[in-house]
């Protein structure tokens, strides 16, 4: 994945508005929607920008869109300015900021994606074939979708559709604003399968921006986490989790010697570990907790298989649960990380 296509600088973007004070009044607010945001897309990986509702992200794309200017700061999209060589970089993009809006409700998905293409000036020798690909592409045609009217489409096809318009010219990056937002579970697994393999199979580059966690974990080589308009943190999920030192938590299903007392095994564990030990009551066993430093996972662990063993209490398994993203977001957003 050689070279940039993306690249972003200090990005600053202010928005004026107005708080009501009683019933006549209103207080003027600048909101800071971006302050210094700075990040790099490489070609062919699907990047995510992960923030809360409010966090920049939409303002981001539509900056690297050319639909908004920014008060600061630059962009390049594949070597073009943003500002000042928009229309070669809407020559190359293709961008869905909602999956429902400019569609035609009383067309067919095929007549409407036909519509599009004429717009972007797709010749027509073309266009009938663009329009067929990518409907397959995003599963429409399998479906048996592509010739129902739009009005009839479920949220999930108005998805597919969405980013079928945003590639019917072939571009170099893909732009997606919250992408699965509003879909039910099986819908949205489908768009992320069909995101990766747009990034895999086309070789395309693709941003999407997202508040869910596990979408991100799983469908972005690189996450850039943006909050209160600041990149706080950019790397793989790998990355972002060892940048940070969440505890991770040791799970043991065990069972305990006969007779034994609840009380009397968790008291003992404490007292020779030194810290807290959790034992929840099972059907025919237990379970142990025992939150643990990411320093201290194989040193500490055998320490506490060797306790139980001391203490007569049979271990059945043993499961290492590692922090997850959503663990990284809250400890750099909480931690008064901007």
């Amino acid at each position: 994945m050689e070279g940039e296509v993306v690249v972003a600088e200090n990005l600053v973007k202010r928005y004026e508005t107005f708080l009501r004070k009683g019933i006549t009044k209103r207080e003027k607010k600048i909101v800071e929607a971006l302050r210094g945001v700075s990040f790099t897309i490489r070609k062919g990986e699907v990047f995510g920008l992960l923030g809360p509702n409010g966090a920049g992200k939409t303002t981001t794309v539509k900056i690297l869109s050319t639909l908004l200017l920014p008060d600061s700061g630059k962009a390049k999209v594949l070597g073009y300015d943003v500002v000042k060589e928009a229309t070669e970089v809407r020559k190359r993009i293709g961008v869905s900021l909602s999956v429902e809006k400019g569609f035609f409700w009383k067309l067919t998905g095929r007549e409407n994606l036909t519509y599009f293409g004429m717009l972007y000036g797709l010749s027509s020798s073309d266009l009938k074939q663009r329009v067929q690909r990518m409907l397959k592409v995003v599963g429409l045609e399998e479906l048996g979708s592509s010739d129902k009217l739009y009005e009839e489409y479920s949220l999930g096809m108005k998805a597919r559709l969405s980013v079928a318009r945003a590639m019917l010219t072939d571009p170099d990056l893909l732009i997606l604003d919250e992408p699965t937002l509003g879909l039910d579970p099986p819908s949205a697994r489908l768009l992320r399968e069909l995101l990766a393999r747009i990034s895999h199979n086309e070789g395309k580059t693709v941003l999407i921006t997202t508040h869910n966690m596990f979408e991100a974990e799983i469908v972005c080589d690189r996450l850039a986490i943006i909050n209160k308009g600041k990149i706080i943190a950019l790397d793989r999920v790998e990355g972002l989790k060892r940048s940070v030192l969440c505890n991770i938590t040791l799970e043991i299903s065990a069972i305990l010697p006969a007779r034994a007392s609840l009380r009397k095994i968790t008291d003992d564990l404490r007292l020779v570990l030194g810290r807290d030990v959790e034992i929840q009551p099972r059907e025919k066993n237990v379970r142990i907790k025992v939150v643990l430093r990411p320093d201290e996972r194989g040193i500490v662990t055998q320490e506490i298989l060797e306790s139980l063993y001391s203490l007569g209490v049979h271990v059945r398994r043993v499961e290492v649960k590692e922090p997850t993203l959503e663990d990284v977001f809250i400890e750099l957003t909480e931690g008064g990380a901007e």
